[in-house]
């Protein structure tokens, strides 16, 4: 009983002892628990942060830009889409606290053509060092929906 006490609190008991020293060689022959490997494996797969981009088809001449620097501004999204074709409006979406970027705008082109083509040339280009993700903008309709039942549920 005393061995069993002396274990809990630091203390090798017989049996303690014996468990130690198998658990040792199963780490130092490879063998050991499968858990630690799977967690390495999904870490290495995919940071768990991430999440794959949304493709929206482009039905309106509103693109989304995400993925975007931090330190890109709106004159440099404009620069970058009017090379591709007109573009009447940029807004990069900020922090109302802090007035920092929160990495993703909005890029009102000419026409829905234009905004196409923007699309496909301009998704997956790098950009100040991060490749963009360049789609149609969800309407206004389609967002609130999805925000309802969220909503909902708190």
């Amino acid at each position: 009983m005393l061995s069993k006490i002396l274990g809990f609190f630091g203390g090798k008991s017989e049996e303690n002892g014996s468990r130690e020293v198998v658990a040792e060689r199963r780490q130092d022959s490879g063998e050991g628990s499968s858990r630690g490997g799977r967690e390495r494996q999904s870490r290495s797969a995919r940071p768990t942060g991430m999440r794959t981009p949304e493709v929206v088809e482009v039905t309106s001449p509103r693109l989304y830009v995400g993925n975007l620097s931090f330190d890109a501004g709106e004159s440099d999204l404009f620069e970058l889409f009017n090379g591709v074709g007109s573009v009447q409006n940029v807004e990069v979406v900020v922090n109302k606290h802090t007035m920092r970027s929160k990495g993703f705008a909005f890029v009102q082109m000419q026409g829905v053509d234009e905004a196409k083509r923007a699309v496909a040339e301009l998704h997956d280009k790098e950009f100040m060092g991060r490749r963009l993700v360049v789609s149609g903008a969800k309407a206004l309709e389609e967002r609130r929906s999805e925000r309802a039942p969220a909503a909902a549920a708190e």
